[in-house]
Formats: C-alpha cells, structure tokens, sequence
C-alpha cells in the first residue's frame, strides 16, 4: 500500500510539474511575431497566393500556343446492308491519321497575350503584397487596442484602489461625526462606480484580444497572451518625415499604385489584340494517315497503299466580321481610358489615407504632450484637494469632480499616447519600412 501512495504521489508531482512547465512555455506574442504568422497562415494571403500560382498557368499555356498543335486519330466503322443483292452484308473499315497544325502569323495576337499574362503574373505578385499589407494594418490596429486596454486596466485599478482609500477614510470621518451620511455615500456610490469601469475595462481587453486572435484565426482552445512592450516617450514622439516625402515614398513602393499602372499596359495590351482582328492569319497544316477496309485484299497490303501525306498552308483573311473587330478595338479604347482613371483614382485614395493617418500622428503627438502636462498638474490639484476634503475644507461633490478629472486626463493621455503610436507604425508600413521588432 505504501508504494502505491508513493507511486501516486509521484505521477501527481509530474503531473503537476508538466502543467506548470507547460503554462510557463506558453506563447507570448509580440508584434512582429503577430505580423509573421499571419503572412504564412492567413487565408485571405493565402488564397491570393493560389491566385497567383493559376495566373502562372495561364501563363504557361499561352506560351504553349507558340508551339504547333499535334493529335491522333482512330475510327472504326462497321456497315450492315441487309439487302441481299448485295455480295456481303457486312463491311468494316478502319481509318488512322496523325495531323499537325501550326499557326504562323495571327497579327501577333499570341504575343501580346504572352505580354499581358506576364503583366498580371506581376499584377498577381502585388494582390499578395496588397493582402499582406491589409493584414498588417489590421493587426497593428488590434494590437495596440489590447495594449491600450492592458494600460487603461492598470488606470482603472489605480482608480479604484484610490477610491477604497477614500471611502474607508469617509467612514472613519462618517463614525467621528465630521462629514455627514450623504457624504460617505457619496464615496460609496464612487466606489462601486470605479469598480464597474475596471470590469468593463476587463471586457474592453477580452473583447480586443479576441479581435486579435480572430485576426490570427488562432484555434477556439488557444490562449492569447502578448508580450507587453516597455514603450517610452521616444517611442511616441518618434519624428516623422515631411508629409510630401511619405506620399512621394508610398507612390512609388504601394502595390496597389503599381499594380494600377501595370493595368494601364495591360489594357493597351489588349487594345493591340483587339486591332489584332483586322489581319489576316496564316496557317501551317500537315498531316499523315492510312486506312482499310474488309472484303478486299491483305490487312496489310491495303496500309501500305492507301498511306498517305499531306502538308498545306491557309491563310484566312477578315472582310466583313459584322463590326466585331471594330466593336473590340473601340472598347479596348474605353477599357485603358477606364485604367488610367483607375491610377488617377487609386493615387488619390492613397493620398487621403497617407494624409489622414499623417494628420493623426501629428495631431496625437501634440496632443500627448498636453496631455502629460495635464495629468501632472491635476495630480498636484486632486492631492491638494485630497488634503482639504479630509480637514473639512472641501465638500465630496469637489473631490468626486477633481478625481474624474484626473482620471479624464489619464485616459486622454493614453489615447493620444496609442494613437501615436499606431499611426507612426502605419506610415511605416506605407513607406516600406519594417515594424519595430520591440512591439
């Protein structure tokens, strides 16, 4: 019995150990770790990588009709004549042929169509940077919305811990007779108002982690837990370069921008197809076949003579098409003016997103330093106010007051102190740059 209780005891030990070795291995994200995974499991990047692999086929097979056509064939036919006139009833014959077609001269309709599948394998390679991008800015958004969250939890748990000192010290002033019975309520009432802003923080940052996993399309049983960076002023007042420079920079390395101009060659591509049906075509034809017959002499005698070999050209030459050349060549026109709109209107999205987010950065980096101005001269105000409502020289409803002040500019300074963030990461990522591996 003895060594079964130890037996127990020490698979309860190992047990237990694995557990906790397990938690302690848990993953932590950090941000680049985030933007990494989801570059190779995301499936909206992935199906934009399968996309790109079938535009190379349809590469492939256009190179392919370059090259001449071959093919085989084998009938065999058997005849019933049920007249009995006739010398048989019965006749089976056989035919067998190999032919050859090669186009020679298409107005270089298959050229041009090498030209422009090269074009969207191109076209292709930027939906998947596009979709990656699309990715990251979606998760740079989420990711900083659970740090803020994590930071808005330790102000709302600061919050309360003040406020259970408040009320503690109102009932010590409530029982010695120097504040009045509304007063302590009053502190009450502020506490368990404090408390429910915490759990709903609590939400915030559920609900937020989430989002980021969901963005992940982590498993349903997998834990989110992030590496919580260490950020400083620095990190938020990082300097920006001129706005002018950062939309020149993204014109020239978006993949939406470049995949917008190479429409505009694709497009005239397909205008040069379209004239394309005004010329004549010219054809390479060749072709080797035999055949029998039953009722006659030798299988082999009549494969022998009725071989044959044949080899020709055939030119087919477009008079009337009933205008559906011209119609082709006149929308190919609208189709690459419709492109060049396409350009002109992707650089102007850019321009106002590029200048959008530029605004933000700006405006919240000012914004931060007003608002670490703020919160150090409300602290100073609040603990005066502090001392003086527990002499009796201010009344509940002028503390209450002060606090959410305080607490406003806190939650004030971290927004900006977020934003900032965010928004410098973001011009990164319209600049080409790389993330800041400590995010």
């Amino acid at each position: 019995m003895r060594h079964i209780l130890l037996v127990l005891l020490t698979l309860l030990l190992l047990f237990g150990t694995g557990i906790h070795a397990q938690e302690s291995r848990q993953k932590q994200w950090t941000l680049k770790e985030c933007l990494d995974y989801a570059s190779e499991h995301n499936i909206q990047v992935k199906k934009s990588k399968v996309s790109s692999l079938s535009g190379e086929e349809d590469t492939r097979n256009a190179k392919a009709k370059l090259f001449p056509s071959l093919s085989a064939s084998v009938s065999q036919n058997f005849v019933n004549y049920p007249s009995g006139e006739v010398a048989t009833n019965n006749s089976y014959t056989g035919n067998y042929g190999v032919n050859a077609s090669w186009t020679l001269f298409d107005g270089n309709r298959r050229g041009n169509t090498i030209k422009q599948q090269e074009l969207y394998d191109e076209v292709n390679t930027l939906s998947v940077e596009q979709s990656e991008n699309d990715i990251r800015i979606a998760l740079i958004q989420g990711y900083m919305q659970v740090l803020y969250a994590y930071e808005a939890i330790r102000i709302n748990e600061n919050t309360v811990e003040v406020s259970k000192a408040q009320r503690d010290r109102a009932e010590e002033l409530f029982k010695a007779g120097s504040i009045s019975k509304v007063d302590l309520a009053q502190m009450e009432s502020q506490y368990s108002t404090d408390k429910y802003q915490l759990v709903a923080s609590q939400t915030n940052l559920d609900n937020y982690k989430l989002q980021l996993k969901q963005l992940l399309e982590l498993d349903i049983m997998e834990e989110m837990l992030l590496d919580i960076p260490e950020l400083t002023d620095n990190d938020v007042m990082a300097p920006l370069p001129p706005k002018e420079v950062v939309y020149a920079t993204s014109l020239a390395v978006m993949p939406e921008v470049k995949s917008s101009e190479l429409g505009i060659d694709i497009a005239d591509l397909e205008l040069k197809k379209a004239r394309a049906g005004y010329y004549p075509t010219l054809s390479l034809n060749a072709g080797m076949g035999t055949g029998h017959a039953s009722g006659s002499y030798s299988f082999t005698n009549q494969l022998w003579d009725r071989f044959n070999q044949s080899i020709g050209l055939a030119v087919s030459i477009p008079i009337y098409s009933n205008r559906d050349n011209k119609t082709a060549v006149n929308k190919a026109k609208y189709a690459l003016t419709t492109s060049q709109l396409e350009l002109l209107n992707t650089q102007k999205a850019l321009l106002r997103t590029v200048e959008g987010i530029y605004l933000d950065a700006t405006s919240s980096q000012n914004e931060y330093l007003s608002a670490v101005e703020r919160v150090k001269y409300i602290e100073e105000s609040f603990k005066l106010t502090e001392e003086q409502f527990f002499l009796g020289m201010k009344n509940t409803l002028e503390l209450l007051t002060e606090k959410n002040n305080l607490l406003n500019a806190r939650q004030q300074e971290l927004q900006s102190k977020y934003m900032s963030i965010m928004s410098i990461q973001l011009l990164n990522i319209y600049q080409r740059k790389p993330i800041d591996i400590n995010y």
